[in-house]
């Protein structure tokens, strides 16, 4: 692998409002992801940890039932397999860093998640 450039990735739509371009590589996946004001990420998990940096913007991130709300500076990790959902209070630029890579987001599409 080598230089990616991110508007050559396809865009994937992760749900309403919610736009992502991913980087995968052997081990891990880096996910740029785009959250217009007011959009919902439902309640999910997913066996990779996951590491939260919110670059733009506030986001309400919900884990097991306890609300952080994270803005520029403030970093989020996420055990795998725990219950999480989240809520952009504003607009919203995202890098969430996954291990192991994440499968799902390596297509052009994204099939959404359970439940949704």
């Amino acid at each position: 692998m080598g230089l990616i450039i991110l508007d050559d990735l396809p865009e994937l739509v992760i749900a309403e409002g919610i736009h992502m371009r991913a980087v995968t590589a052997e081990s891990l996946t880096v996910a740029h992801v785009k959250i217009a004001a007011g959009s919902l990420l439902p309640e999910h998990s997913h066996p990779n940890e996951q590491v939260v940096n919110v670059m733009e913007g506030e986001l309400e991130m919900v884990v097991d039932g306890q609300t952080h709300n994270l803005t520029r500076g403030k970093v989020l990790v996420l055990p795998s397999n725990v219950i999480h959902s989240g809520r952009a209070s504003t607009d919203c630029l995202v890098v969430d860093v996954f291990h192991p890579a994440r499968e799902d987001f390596k297509g052009s599409s994204f099939d959404g998640y359970p439940g949704e």
